[in-house]
């Protein structure tokens, strides 16, 4: 078969919304899983078959994990000639030190952007355990699970934890004969809407809110598009896997 799929969290905007793009015109087939579905992503599709966009929850994630494994479980392997899992999807709180973050807060930063790909990689995993076709995780991580900074301590404590699991999962899977590969990759700073809420934060609660003012104005920010196209040509390099943490920057 010559079928490729991806699973794709966070597809309805920004980077996740031009991967999903990029892969539909490259004739992949994409499972989209977002709080709501996107029209422009639907109409990237070369038919209807090549895209299915669930709007699911990630904060819910025994749900979304007991759907997405359901789901893998109906497929015949036989069909694809790989299976790829995008974990894209991430929120900010809100931008404060600790202290002034809500709980609630708080434990949807974490859910989205670290228990929910945890789990989605788990049953992902679980779930293609016995196929032998090529599997592939991408984590998008970024350059604030490796270094810290005031007021945002969820978003770093999620990317950190990201790089950790993965690292973890590598080891695992490199035990199997059909073991997944997986990378966790920074993909740069994007113009996102991520970085409005960065750049448009107090000063007095976020000290670095000059630096990423800088950026823009400077613009040193990569389009999402162009972003997503350095995320995807990552998956394809045959060394993927090799360098469990990643960075787009580097060669």
């Amino acid at each position: 078969m010559t079928k490729h799929l991806h699973i794709l969290t966070g597809g309805s905007r920004g980077m996740g919304l031009a991967m999903g793009q990029q892969l539909l015109a490259q004739g992949h087939t994409v499972l989209s899983i977002a709080r709501r579905t996107s029209s422009e992503l639907a109409a990237a599709a070369p038919a209807p078959a090549h895209l299915i966009q669930w709007e699911q929850d990630l904060g819910d994630t025994d749900a979304a994990a007991q759907r997405l494994g359901d789901w893998l479980r109906s497929l015949n392997p036989a069909d694809w000639a790989s299976v790829t899992l995008i974990n894209n999807a991430g929120v900010i709180p809100q931008i404060a030190p600790l202290s002034a973050v809500p709980t609630a807060d708080l434990r949807n930063a974490l859910r989205v952007g670290l228990e929910a790909p945890m789990a989605l990689t788990g049953v992902f995993l679980g779930a293609t355990d016995g196929w032998s076709i090529p599997k592939k995780v991408l984590n998008v991580s970024s350059g604030l699970g490796r270094r810290p900074m005031a007021s945002q301590a969820a978003y770093c404590t999620a990317k950190a934890g990201m790089d950790a699991y993965a690292r973890c999962v590598a080891l695992e899977e490199a035990h199997k004969p059909h073991g997944a590969r997986i990378v966790s990759l920074a993909p740069g700073v994007i113009d996102t809407d991520m970085q409005v809420q960065l750049r448009s934060a107090d000063a007095g609660a976020f000290p670095d809110v000059a630096n990423f003012k800088g950026l823009h104005e400077g613009g040193k920010l990569s389009s999402p598009a162009e972003a997503g196209a350095k995320v995807l040509a990552w998956l394809d390099r045959p060394d993927f896997g090799q360098n469990v943490v990643a960075d787009v920057r580097e060669p």
